[in-house]
């Protein structure tokens, strides 16, 4: 029997998130904070921070979505890269989602990040690019993948501008961006199934 890597993440990260809700020793320890890593060489924290989240709806949002659309990304990157081939990628989300922040705050000690939400962008945008025509439920409001992932990438390119909230939304798109190239490099026919499926419209049921 494989091994479902995307359900041991999923398990891993309740597990510490709930845990450090009430242990701010833990979240000390693995919050992506700046001098940690340009002082102290603690560059785990690239990874940890996304065991970490802000509150349980945090928590439940990220990992409700990590689990309706990793279990098929944990299949396909299984298929061409072999058992771990899911950590890798959800591991190189986290590191390619947070390093841009990290290198423009690695002097500003009152920085830090934490969540999993750059790591969950890039499973999600990597789905769309085999599945544009699925179809994501949005607040109960039912949207084809692929207007999702546009109208997605607009909001969150103008939050990250506008800056006036407490998100790191530049992890979010390069979350998104890690998640579409690393599979093109991966199999670069997929690219070539997104454009055929891009341009023949069929929208899949819910």
């Amino acid at each position: 029997m494989s091994i479902n890597s995307n359900l041991i993440i999923i398990a891993v990260t309740c597990l510490i998130s709930i845990i450090a809700f009430n242990n701010r020793g833990l979240v000390q320890q693995l919050i992506l904070w700046p001098p940690a890593l340009s002082r102290d060489r603690q560059y785990y924290r690239l990874l940890s921070y996304g065991l970490l989240h802000a509150d349980p709806t945090h928590l439940l949002f990220n990992m409700i979505t990590l689990y309706s659309f990793g279990n098929l990304m944990d299949a396909l990157y299984t298929h061409f890269l072999g058992p771990l081939g899911f950590v890798m990628f959800y591991a190189g989300g986290l590191i390619a989602s947070i390093l841009p922040t990290y290198l423009r705050n690695r002097d500003n000690p009152h920085y830090r990040s934490l969540g999993a939400s750059g790591a969950v962008s890039a499973v999600l945008f990597a789905s769309i690019l085999l599945q544009p025509w699925s179809t994501l439920l949005v607040f109960i409001i039912p949207v084809p993948a692929i207007v999702f992932a546009v109208a997605y990438v607009a909001y969150t390119f103008y939050m990250d501008r506008r800056g006036t909230d407490n998100i790191n939304h530049g992890a979010h798109l390069w979350g998104a961006l890690y998640g579409v190239v690393f599979t093109i490099i991966m199999e670069p026919r997929i690219a070539g199934l997104f454009l055929s499926s891009l341009t023949h419209p069929k929208l899949a049921p819910l």
